[in-house]
């Protein structure tokens, strides 16, 4: 990133500097919109290498949103060398003080520390800052697992509150130039160490893997092996295997294998990786007999002496049965059938487990416990300082014993005085406690024995397993190599026990004698034991229940959690692990999931010290893909071992293809900012691994090539054992194999292989094809089932749209019969078959299949069969093939299969046809110039032309605004999921904004642009309907043309690519248009600033009346209407999408000038607010604005308040916008010069504004009462007669103003109920006659403001006056009439928190103190005492009419009782009318609910919650000062919070008008409501301009000091 802030501290407040951004900075402009449209606003060179000039240097940014309480350990990300990070904060934490921490060195020279972090700075990509633009960045400069958290200052936890991590690639490099290998690019064999032979003489058996092609080699252990010789049995890790000493018997030394591993890597280009064994050691380690305390011994770990005796109990009954002592009971000297399995059962439940009485090591001895007890109680000795502090009151229990003996358990003395004690009888106490001891006693046994039930099951299940079962080992007889079952601890005997005739007795002394610290646990591991705990830990039963399957040649490692609990052996291992890393350019982390976690976090980042860029790669088997991340994670895996031969047909082997690499083909093109999203652990794809026998048995021979084939078509890295490929045809086994591996040759001899060994000249193509598909970035794919056992999987290049397939035909098991290509489908491939790569087969050489009696063993070599090779031809064209034939078909090649029996696979090369390659040109550089945000591009200057209606046009339009026109045009409807939201692109960008995140290429937009280019026509038809978009329609035509000769798998990226490169740059201009605040503003902002445009649109049927054109500049430009009529081009406000979008129903009076404020005023739209205050200017009549417009000429005048809300848009037009006092000069042209006029043509009767306001106030004052004209069901039919009757005036005693009556609701709460079912019809819900606190505000404002204006010569008029019928002459100036309010307002709405009797006429009515009422003088007279949402209306227009202590503590009662998720209850919730959901279709009988009936009385209204929090931001520094200020802007961050998330999740991009209770979704309520989005973007606004008037006394970003 070119640009950002810096921060600076000065006296504890933290402001920030906003550093000029380049000459070019590419995504400064668009940043901000990132989440909203779900990061897809931002481009990258999307085409590595393209001629693009400059984009080839932005680095690739990766955003990651951070939430409060959300902690990551789980989730895995993953990032490369040169990458940025970018932490932002997600909605929870908007408004609070957010530190984040991480240790990733902040250089490369800087070493790692895992527990060092430092505080990262904050900055932000917007001069206008809010929690949406400021971000924290790490460079990523270091390979390995790193972390981070954060804090914040709201509560009282110091825990971090959330946390993760993040995982590194290395950079692997080779040869003597340092040519990088991608990890996609791997390609290793495995070999056992120790069949490599001498170390002289390992060239020659490494070139095996040279010449076969692969580029790394893994290594087993090279350490001195232990007694068994199994290759993970180490007895020395510091020293090389002596079996590895030179032909010639000179020794071996480690130096001398790191100069034949480097040899590798700069000569061979092969890179090595070796294991390290970290859990366990060879029983013949000396330095475990020097260091005991290393191991799981009898006296660092008592707990396992009852495992121990169970362990000699089992040895003494192998000795029994060779001593033939049960073979009257039916068993041998060995065990050969099920039946021997069934008297071993009987014989140790019988004769051994009794005799151990081994549940007395889990009891406790009760006399002695009674004695202390007693000794307790009287005094007469100290208490035991022992307890169980985690007791639940009331329970004893028995302790764990951790010397383990017999009736070692205890239990809390102290509390069993609590609890048998109570009378202060000592022995009866001593009684209850014995009767308890014996109860808990009797409970473990119970326990114990069915731990022992378990081990013996678990021993036959052992036993059956190794003898007698088809897929077991089969051992015959007992011996200490082959025991009857695997010992889980040493012995003092070794090798000897079965010779040993001890008692159990005697076996017991041992285990409490002098020598018990070497009696050690075996290792092994737990199937299904949760990977992260010790198995062996006091507390587990995993050695008395016989659940580990033991490695008897091996001792469990005992590191404690930190390298104090057992120096020796952490730093001997620690050696261990930097010797590795010094020698090999990788790890494998052996038995990982067994592994103390954080014992290989240490060895690890010892490792890494020595080498960097350590490739480390495990096989891990938790079978939780959690689990699984939690290790990755931690010790910063790079590749999880996968293995194919884990698929059991060819199905499922496919899956594993897809799964383990790569994206869809036909993926989107993504940005090089974007979101980090979660990561699936890279794959080193094996397809056989060393611990699995061979599949030229467990399948046949003719799968190993095409299986190999399709493992390596995955976009991962990939990998085989030695001898998988010379088709050894038995399990080379880690422990039991002795023979060497065979060496390059001719193949003329035993111990030589060539290249026509076993499949090596297949995997040497494979191997070419797989690196050159990694190299070229052939990163998408495909894989296709055509039958059973048929798999075609497609790699695709997404830079040169070339692809290769492979197709493999498998034989999971043996061919049988002749094959046919009958009922295969054909291949089709939209492109050119360029090349077929290679044709392979695998044959026998005598044209007879294998038999596995034929097969002989080399004793000396590890042979693979030759009686098989591989059939191969390598480049040619299609025409050649034997296996396909092919032809052409509408733009496509089809191929047949001809000649493709089991164990066949072809490839081809497939280029994109000529068409499709000129268009991909053309298209590069169309996306290359989208993505340059330049002014000189073609695409800018055509927008630049836009207007912002235009845009409307373009973006938004709802489908009753497309019809409206009459044109033919709707909403394009989409099959197999319904109409869009939006005509314009933002309903296709809304749905994309989703897919591509989540590369959804089967949705049912992708699939529709894959079958056709409708959408491309519906875009382009709309927008040449209007000259003013034709250039753009024409512009998008020309770029389709290109993208129709694409492959239609193609479309939907290319589509998507353009049309968001385009509205990318629509919305830069729109932004552009608009005020500095949006301008330089924050994402939140520009977000909500877009309600402008949604709302703000030329609507064929709500035109605005026609304004003067003696108005002075600048005026309307003018437009043709669909219907051919002329006229001035002034947009309207919809007052919500859908239902209020078109016709009469579009332009409200009050919902106008409710959001004109916010929409137009504050984003710079001062024409377009100038035009709509004059054109509802020109429509006043008996002194109100209509409340539905409908052109001026049809205007319904049935609402008293919208006049005032234009009125304080009036005051706020002068105030905000620079001259804006000369609309008060700006000619209106009046419809209605008098009530009873008929609608006058335009320029017959003009008034300066300011006379048109002076008839309004005037009138008010004087009074008026009319009827609505065609009163009647014509307008409303529900309404009742008396409902058309208006009475207005201003209360002379007050100063309120005042109107309504019970028939008709003339504010905002306008439901009128309309069930006859249930009664409530031609009723009005709320109709909050009187005086409304609202309105008393509104007007209180206007009267304040018109004083000053007149006082500065501004406005005409001094006040008001009348002559009543009296004769009596009244008249007010406005400071008058303000004072009035003010004297009044306090005593008659505020209801004090105590009662003050004199204010307070009818106190039986108050249910809420600490309130303002609703209204004043209501018919209703309950009305006026109802908590509802409007007093905070009064307070931002009219704060000085309000005592600040009082509207703090109402304010405080709405945040308590109107407060919700996302806007106000109209209604308090303890109201008897109060129902919280709005339900349009309710027909039932309750008049509360019926036909919609609760609208106002309960729902949860967004608009008002705009003004509660601007009336909380105004009166917090008042009541609190600066720190109440600060407290104040962060929860009213932390409130709008939920609506940056509405605007970012809605398919609209917009708030709703409404919701049920508990911010629960309303269908009935729009969806995109002006009001909403105006009064919210208010709340930024205002704190904007607060944080500017407090700067250096709030704090608006967290702070940013460089952690030391």
């Amino acid at each position: 990133m070119g640009y950002g802030t810096v921060v600076e501290r000065v006296d504890e407040v933290y402001e920030v500097f906003v550093v000029p951004p380049p000459k070019r900075a590419k995504y400064k402009d668009v940043f901000p919109a990132l989440d909203r449209y779900k990061f897809s606003c931002s481009y990258p060179p999307l085409f590595p290498g393209m001629a693009c000039q400059g984009t080839g240097d932005d680095p690739e940014v990766r955003v990651l949103k951070l939430h409060d309480d959300h902690h990551q350990e789980a989730t895995l990300y993953r990032l490369q060398k040169g990458f940025i990070l970018h932490f932002r904060l997600g909605p929870s934490l908007f408004g609070r003080v957010v530190s984040v921490f991480s240790n990733h060195p902040a250089s490369a020279d800087e070493e790692f520390s895992r527990d060092k972090y430092r505080l990262l700075p904050w900055k932000s990509d917007s001069k206008i800052i809010d929690d949406t633009s400021i971000f924290v960045e790490v460079p990523i400069v270091r390979a390995g697992s790193f972390r981070y958290y954060f804090t914040h200052t709201e509560g009282s936890d110091p825990n971090p509150r959330g946390s993760g991590y993040f995982v590194v690639d290395p950079t692997l490099s080779r040869g003597s130039n340092n040519e990088v290998l991608g990890m996609d690019c791997i390609l290793s064999q495995t070999v056992l160490s120790k069949c490599l032979g001498p170390l002289d003489q390992w060239e020659g058996r490494l070139e095996v893997a040279r010449q076969t092609g692969y580029n790394m080699v893994h290594f087993t252990p090279v350490q001195e092996l232990g007694g068994s010789n199994s290759a993970y049995s180490l007895a020395n890790q510091l020293r090389l295997n002596p079996a590895f000493q030179n032909s010639d018997g000179s020794p071996a030394t480690i130096e001398d294998l790191a100069k034949l591993i480097k040899k590798m890597r700069d000569e061979w280009k092969m890179l090595s990786v070796c294991d390290i064994v970290l859990n366990h050691s060879a029983n013949e380690s000396p330095w475990l007999r020097e260091h005991p305390e290393c191991g799981y011994n009898l006296v660092n770990s008592g707990h396992l002496r009852p495992a121990y005796l169970l362990d000699r109990l089992v040895d003494c009954l192998a000795r029994d049965m060779l001593q033939g002592k049960w073979k009257e009971r039916g068993l041998p000297e060995d065990v050969t059938d099920e039946g021997h399995l069934a008297v071993i059962r009987d014989l140790l439940h019988g004769e051994y487990l009794p005799h151990a009485k081994l549940h007395e090591f889990y009891q406790c001895n009760p006399a002695s416990l009674c004695d202390q007890l007693g000794a307790l109680c009287t005094g007469e000795s100290p208490p035991p300082d022992w307890a169980e502090p985690r007791a639940e009151p009331g329970q004893l229990r028995l302790l764990p014993d951790p010397n383990g003996v017999r009736f070692g358990r205890r239990v809390d003395l102290h509390l069993a005085k609590r609890i048998f004690f109570d009378s202060g009888d000592v022995n009866q106490a001593k009684d209850h406690l014995r009767s308890r001891l014996m109860e808990l006693n009797d409970q473990a046994a119970s326990i114990v024995q069915g731990h022992l039930s378990a081990a013996v099951e678990n021993i036959i299940s052992g036993i059956r397993y190794e003898r007698l079962a088809d897929h077991g080992p089969k051992m015959r007889g007992i011996t200490w190599r082959t025991p009857l079952v695997a010992p889980y601890f040493t012995t003092l005997d070794g090798a000897k026990s079965l010779d040993q005739k001890r008692s159990l007795e005697e076996e017991e002394a041992i285990m409490f004698g002098a020598d018990a610290c070497l009696l050690m646990a075996h290792n092994g591991w737990v199937m299904g034991d949760d990977p992260l705990s010790d198995f062996a830990r006091p507390g587990s039963d995993v050695y008395l229940r016989r659940e580990l399957i033991a490695w008897g040649d091996s001792i469990k490692l005992r590191y404690g959690d930190r390298p104090d609990d057992c120096p020796f052996l952490w730093q001997h291992m620690r050696r261990y692990a930097e010797q590795v890393a010094r020698v090999f350019h990788g790890i494998r982390l052996d038995n990982c999931h067994s592994t103390p976690i954080n014992v290989a976090e240490y060895m690890l980042d010892a490792a890494r010290k020595v080498r960097p860029d350590l490739y480390v790669i495990a096989e891990l088997f938790t079978n939780n893909d959690q689990t699984d991340n939690i290790f990755v994670n931690r010790l910063g895996i790079n590749s999880l071992i996968r293995e194919a031969m884990s698929a059991g047909n060819s199905h499922e082997l496919g899956r594993l293809v897809y799964l383990y690499g790569g994206e869809p083909v036909g993926s989107f093109l993504k940005p090089h900012i974007r979101p980090l999203a979660p990561a699936r652990s890279h794959a080193i794809f094996m397809d056989l691994t060393h611990d699995n026998p061979c599949p030229v048995t467990t399948r046949s021979p003719f799968d190993a090539l095409v299986s190999a084939g399709l493992v390596y078509m995955a976009c991962c890295a990939a990998g085989s054992n030695r001898g998988y490929d010379e088709l050894v045809p038995h399990h080379i086994h880690v422990v039991t194999e002795k023979r060497m591996y065979s060496s390059w040759g001719d193949g003329s001899q035993s111990g030589q292989v060539d290249v026509d060994s076993g499949i090596i000249r297949g995997k040497q193509v494979l191997g070419k094809l797989h690196y050159e598909m990694g190299r070229m970035g052939f990163t998408q794919v495909y894989v296709d089932q055509v039958t059973e056992d048929i798999v075609t999987i497609t790699r695709h290049n997404p830079v040169n749209h070339q692809s290769y397939v492979l197709c493999a035909h498998t034989a999971f098991r043996p061919p049988g019969g002749l094959w046919t290509p009958e009922g295969i489908k054909a291949l089709r491939i939209q492109g050119t078959v360029a090349e077929v790569v290679f044709e392979a087969r695998v044959v026998p050489r005598d044209g007879r299949p294998m038999e596995l009696e034929d097969i002989e063993q080399s004793d000396t070599f590890i042979d693979g069969v030759n009686q098989y090779r591989v059939d191969l031809r390598e480049s040619f064209g299609i025409e050649d093939s034997s296996m396909l034939s092919h032809r052409l078909d509408n733009g496509y090649t089809v191929m047949d299969y001809k000649d493709f029996p089991p164990g066949s696979m072809f490839a081809l090369r497939i280029a994109p046809c000529p068409l499709a390659v000129g268009a991909v040109e053309k298209l590069r550089s169309i996306v290359c110039d989208l993505t340059q945000f330049s002014l000189s591009t073609d695409i800018e200057h055509i927008i630049g032309r836009l207007t912002l209606a235009d845009m409307n046009r373009i973006i938004y339009r709802c489908d009753q605004e497309e019809r409206d026109e009459g044109r033919g045009w709707a909403a394009y409807d989409l099959p197999n999921f319904g109409p869009l939201v939006y005509s314009g692109f933002q309903s296709i960008m809304s749905l994309m904004s989703e897919i591509r995140v989540q590369n959804d290429l089967g949705h049912a937009l992708c699939e529709n642009l894959r079958q056709g280019d409708w959408l491309m026509d519906y875009v382009v038809g709309r927008l040449k309907l209007e000259p003013t978009t034709m250039e753009l329609a024409n512009w998008l035509e020309d770029t389709f043309d290109q993208i129709r000769q694409m492959p239609r798998y193609l479309v939907p990226a290319y589509f998507d690519a353009t049309l968001l490169g385009v509205y990318v740059h629509l919305l830069n201009s729109t932004w552009r248009q608009m005020a500095r605040f949006v301008r330089e503003g924050s994402e939140f902002t520009k977000d909500l600033a877009m309600g402008s445009i949604q709302m703000g649109g030329l609507v064929h049927s709500s035109p605005l009346p026609e304004i003067s054109s003696n108005l002075a500049p600048p005026r309307p430009a003018t437009w043709t209407r669909p219907d051919g009529v002329q006229g001035q081009a002034c947009v309207s406000l919809a007052a919500g999408l859908p239902h209020f979008s078109t016709g009469y129903m579009r332009n409200w009076g009050r919902d106008t000038f409710i959001a004109l404020r916010g929409l137009f005023t504050i984003t710079g739209r001062h024409a377009e607010a100038r035009y709509i205050i004059l054109a509802f200017a020109g429509c006043l009549r008996h002194g109100l604005i209509p409340n539905l417009l409908d052109g001026g000429k049809n205007a319904r005048f049935n609402c008293r308040d919208a006049v005032w809300w234009w009125l304080y848009c009036i005051q706020e037009y002068v105030r905000l916008v620079s001259g804006g006092v000369s609309i008060l000069q700006d000619k209106v042209s009046r419809l209605y010069p008098t009530d009873d006029s008929p609608p006058l043509e335009t320029g017959e009767v003009e008034q300066p504004l300011h006379d048109v306001i002076q008839e309004a106030l005037q009138r008010h004052f004087e009074g008026l009462s009319f009827r609505e004209r065609n009163a009647g069901p014509q307008i409303d039919r529900d309404m009742s007669d008396q409902g058309f009757n208006n009475q207005i005036g201003v209360d002379m005693e007050t100063g309120f103003v005042f109107g309504g009556n019970g028939h008709n609701c003339g504010t905002w709460m306008d439901k009128m109920g309309s069930s006859e079912r249930s009664g409530n019809k031609g009723k009005p819900a709320t109709p909050r006659d009187g005086s409304a606190v609202e309105l008393v505000g509104l007007s209180r404002s206007t009267v304040a403001w018109l004083a000053g204006m007149y006082r500065d010569g501004k406005y005409p008029y001094e006040g008001v006056k009348k002559t009543d019928e009296n004769g009596t002459y009244t008249s007010w100036k406005w400071e008058e009439w303000a004072d009035m309010i003010d004297k009044h307002f306090e005593k008659l709405f505020y209801i004090h928190h105590v009662p003050h009797p004199q204010f307070e006429p009818v106190p039986e009515l108050i249910n809420i103190r600490g309130m303002y009422k609703d209204s004043y003088c209501a018919s209703q007279f309950w009305a006026d005492y109802q908590l509802r949402c409007n007093f905070p209306i009064a307070m931002v227009a009219a704060p000085d009419m309000f005592n600040p202590n009082h509207a703090w503590t109402a304010l405080e009662t709405a945040d308590r009782l109107l407060l919700g998720p996302m806007g106000m209850k109209t209604l308090a919730a303890c109201d008897w009318a109060y129902d919280g959901v709005y339900n349009v279709d309710d027909d039932g009988t309750d008049p509360k609910k019926a036909h919609g009936f609760s609208y106002h009385n309960g729902p949860e209204w967004v608009w008002p919650l705009g003004f509660y929090l601007r009336a909380r931001l105004h009166f917090a520094p008042l009541i609190g000062g600066h720190a109440l200020l600060q407290s104040t802007i962060t929860k009213v961050k932390q409130i709008i919070s939920k609506h940056y998330v509405q605007l970012s999740d809605s398919v609209w991009r917009s708030l709703p008008e409404l919701t049920n209770m508990n911010g629960e979704f309303c269908k009935f309520s729009c969806q995109a409501q002006a009001w909403s989005m105006g009064c919210i973007l208010e709340v930024l606004h205002d704190i904007k301009t607060l944080e500017e008037q407090y700067k250096g006394k709030v704090q608006v970003l967290p702070p940013a000091t460089v952690a030391q």
